[in-house]
C-alpha cells in the first residue's frame, strides 16, 4: 500500500513540474500588452518569463522551455546586461518570490529577417539554472510534425499593452483566449507578408500587443500546454479584428533543438 501511495506521489509531482501542466491551473473564461484580455490566475502559466532592461523596464515576454533555456522573439534583441525574471505576477509588487535570472549566451536565429520578420526566434540560454518548482515550470515545444488547425483556441499571455495609446503596461500578467487561423484565411489580412513560418490568432475581439512581444501562444494538446507560437508582429493599433502574428514553433524547432544540443 505504502509503494501505491510513493507511486501516486511521484505521478503528481510529474505532472506539477512536468512541461506545459501548470500546478496552478489557470481559469480560461470563453475556453472555457493584452487588448481585452483579463487578468491570468497568479501563477498559473508557469512558463511566462519577462525580459527587462538593467533599470526592472519590461519590454518583451518570454517562455521557460527547461531550467536552462529561454525562447523569445529576435526582435526583441536580447543583451547579456538584460535580465530574465522567472515566477512573476504583479510587477508592482516586492512580495512575490521571483527567480531574477542572468543572461548567459543569448542566440538569434541567424536567419532572422527584420524586414520580413521570418525566423523571429531568440534562444537565451541562463547564466544558472531556474529553480523548477510550483510557480516557475517549462512548457511544452510542440514537435516539427504536430498540427494546429485553424479555429483551435489557444491562449496567448503577457504584461503588453491593454490598449496600443495607454501611457503604460499594467503590473499584472494578462491572458487571451484567441482562435488560429489558418495562413491562408490571415493573408486576407495581411497579403503576403505571411509566411510559413508564421501562424496567426485572434481577430476575434482581444489581441496581443506592444510589451507582449517574445511572449507565448500556448494551445493544449493531450493535455499539456504547447508552445504554438512566440507573439511577432501585428497592427499598429493593437486592433482586435485583426489577426496577430506569431514565429511558428513547429517550423523552428528542429533550430531549437540543434541549439541547444551544440551548447
Amino acid at each position: 500500500m505504502a509503494f501505491l501511495w510513493i507511486l501516486t506521489c511521484l505521478a503528481l509531482i510529474g505532472t506539477a513540474f512536468g512541461c506545459g501542466t501548470p500546478a496552478i491551473r489557470p481559469i480560461i473564461t470563453g475556453y472555457s500588452r493584452i487588448v481585452n484580455g483579463e487578468e491570468a490566475v497568479p501563477h498559473s502559466w508557469p512558463w511566462q518569463v519577462s525580459l527587462q532592461d538593467s533599470t526592472g523596464f519590461h519590454f518583451c515576454g518570454g517562455s521557460l522551455i527547461n531550467e536552462w533555456w529561454v525562447v523569445t522573439a529576435a526582435h526583441c534583441n536580447i543583451r547579456t546586461s538584460h535580465r530574465i525574471i522567472l515566477g512573476e505576477h504583479d510587477r508592482s509588487s516586492n512580495a512575490e518570490p521571483i527567480q531574477t535570472m542572468s543572461v548567459g549566451k543569448v542566440f538569434k536565429h541567424p536567419n532572422y529577417n527584420s524586414f520580413t520578420i521570418n525566423n523571429d526566434i531568440t534562444l537565451i540560454k541562463l547564466a544558472s539554472p531556474a529553480q523548477i518548482g510550483t510557480q516557475v515550470s517549462p512548457v511544452c515545444l510542440p514537435e516539427t510534425s504536430d498540427n494546429f488547425p485553424g479555429g483551435m483556441k489557444c491562449v496567448t499571455s503577457g504584461w503588453g499593452l491593454t490598449r496600443y495609446n495607454a501611457p503604460d503596461t499594467p503590473a499584472l500578467l494578462q491572458q487571451a483566449t484567441l482562435p488560429l487561423l489558418t495562413n491562408e484565411d490571415c493573408k486576407r489580412f495581411w497579403g503576403g507578408k505571411i509566411t510559413n513560418l508564421m501562424i496567426c490568432a485572434g481577430a476575434s475581439g482581444a489581441s496581443s500587443c506592444m510589451g507582449d512581444s517574445g511572449g507565448p501562444l500556448v494551445c493544449q494538446q493531450n493535455g499539456v500546454w504547447t508552445l504554438v507560437g512566440i507573439v511577432s508582429w501585428g497592427s499598429s493599433t493593437c486592433s482586435t479584428s485583426t489577426p496577430a502574428v506569431y514565429a511558428r514553433v513547429t517550423m523552428l524547432r528542429a533550430w531549437i533543438d540543434q541549439t541547444i544540443t551544440a551548447n
